[in-house]
């Protein structure tokens, strides 16, 4: 799979990447002029482009073409994860963007262990995993790690979506029911002292 670099410095044929990424394109892989890359927008659209100019600081490309991303799935899918222990929720949100999700939400509730701590901090942390994840898994957005909810905050969210699938031990309807027609659906999943029944 080629490498996609994520810039929002996109305007007309004009492109240009800064920072890490300009870094690791012109250190660690040498670029030249004359090369191209795959560049994202991280709004759904690819770029084919031309690098013009290679440096560390700064790359200067040239647009040849764009097409909307075949890499994102038709449906939105917002995942809401009950704050689990320790540095597990790193690992949910890296698999939750290599597997489609749009949005990744985690909550608070009464059977988390964990408690808030600095979460303004952590989510810069977690922004920067959803990026790699969506870089690593070719996707062409990446998708938001928002703050931490209360339960109420989320159960408030719920009606947002066309639909809300709650994963819950006790069972309940089955899947293609629960979603069809669905654009834009929610799953929720606990912590790991699950849910209390009410």
């Amino acid at each position: 799979m080629a490498h996609r670099y994520f810039t929002s410095e996109i305007q007309g044929d004009q492109a240009f990447l800064r920072g890490q990424e300009a870094n690791h394109l012109a250190r660690v892989l040498r670029a030249q002029p004359g090369q191209q890359v795959l560049l994202c927008d991280g709004r759904g659209t690819d770029y084919q482009a031309e690098i013009l100019a290679a440096d560390p600081a700064e790359i200067s490309l040239r647009i040849l073409e764009s097409h909307p991303s075949d890499s994102e799935p038709g449906v939105a899918v917002t995942l809401y994860v009950g704050y689990p222990k320790q540095d597990k929720l790193e690992w949910i949100i890296q698999k939750g963007v290599e597997l489609g999700a749009a949005r990744i939400v985690p909550f608070f509730c009464r059977s988390c262990v964990a408690k808030p701590k600095k979460e303004e901090d952590k989510n810069q942390r977690y922004q920067r995993i959803a990026l790699e994840a969506a870089k690593q898994s070719g996707r062409g957005m990446v998708p938001t790690v928002e703050l931490p909810l209360s339960y109420n905050q989320l159960l408030q969210r719920l009606a947002g979506h066309d639909a809300a699938l709650f994963c819950y031990e006790r069972g309940g309807r089955p899947l293609k029911d629960c979603i069809a027609g669905a654009k834009d659906i929610a799953i929720i999943t606990g912590p790991e002292g699950g849910f209390f029944p009410e």
